[in-house]
């Protein structure tokens, strides 16, 4: 279930994005440029966001743990725009780990490449440098704002 939804031909829909934890931790507190290309990915009216549980879990733990009210709050904003969220079952995590075998991806990559591309997503958005085995994946278009 891969190939996600049908292409969208409306120039009317928006861009559907899959934004990976690191991008909501530069928007957070990454460095200036880095946080700026976040906050104007985050802020694009032209886009529509997807996500999963995966992505939840990678953020919320450690906020909730470390009291980081502020953190967290701003996590749940974002959770809160999220109009795709992938269904998590074994369908999922056996593309995942079919694609994490491919490319050389670590697991929550994999997972993210594989949530990602089941929501029929535009593009993932990342952190990750472009040097980076994500990058390798062609189930779906990976975008980096680092430089």
């Amino acid at each position: 279930m891969l190939n996600g939804e049908a292409a969208r031909t409306d120039w009317n829909m928006k861009n559907r994005t899959f934004i990976d934890a690191g991008i909501l931790i530069a928007a957070l507190r990454g460095s200036e440029p880095e946080s700026e290309r976040a906050f104007a990915i985050l802020a694009d009216p032209g886009r529509e966001f997807a996500s999963s549980t995966f992505v939840k879990m990678a953020l919320l733990p450690k906020a909730v743990y470390h009291a980081n009210q502020r953190e967290l709050e701003f996590y749940e904003v974002f959770f809160e725009t999220v109009t795709h969220w992938a269904d998590i079952n074994l369908e999922l995590i056996h593309d995942a780990l079919e694609e994490a075998k491919r490319c050389g991806l670590g697991a929550l990559d994999a997972l993210h490449v594989a949530a990602a591309a089941s929501l029929g997503a535009d593009e993932l958005v990342t952190t990750e440098k472009r040097s980076k085995p994500i990058h390798r994946t062609r189930l779906i278009t990976v975008i980096s704002i680092r430089s």
